[in-house]
């Protein structure tokens, strides 16, 4: 089985990608950033905030895919500043304190829109083998 999660972003189709890809058990989510329902940056010099809106979206994404930020086992996130990885820690902590998946930081050179301070994916794993009780 595998299933494709759209977000309904215009470049999906475009670049050929999908917000997550369910395959099996697993979710594979994309890297995400901290776009608004307007298709705006939001959170504009906040990497906090940002990775607030980073984490809705990956949650929505999560859920989409028949998982939940309970099944992350692997979040991978890129920063535009690394002087600012305490803040997105703190609220990457804020959600996933109990869960505790591994992680990673990385510093990059750039990101498609100059706005963005934090982009971040996941991997999950579906507790279960996907069977989940109501």
């Amino acid at each position: 089985m595998r299933q494709l999660v759209s977000s309904g972003s215009p470049f999906e189709p475009k670049i050929g990608f999908s917000r997550a890809v369910r395959t099996g058990d697993h979710v594979f989510v994309s890297g995400t950033a901290a776009i608004g329902s307007d298709g705006k940056p939001v959170g504009i010099g906040d990497a906090a905030v940002q990775t607030r809106r980073v984490l809705e979206i990956i949650k929505g994404a999560l859920e989409d895919a028949g998982a939940t930020l309970s099944d992350v086992v692997r979040t991978r996130i890129f920063l535009a500043h690394m002087e600012e990885w305490e803040a997105v820690a703190h609220v990457h902590g804020e959600i996933f304190s109990d869960i505790r998946p591994a992680t990673t930081f990385v510093e990059v050179n750039r990101f498609i829109n100059p706005d963005w301070r934090v982009e971040i994916e996941v991997d999950a794993v579906i507790a279960g083998g996907g069977e989940r009780s109501a």
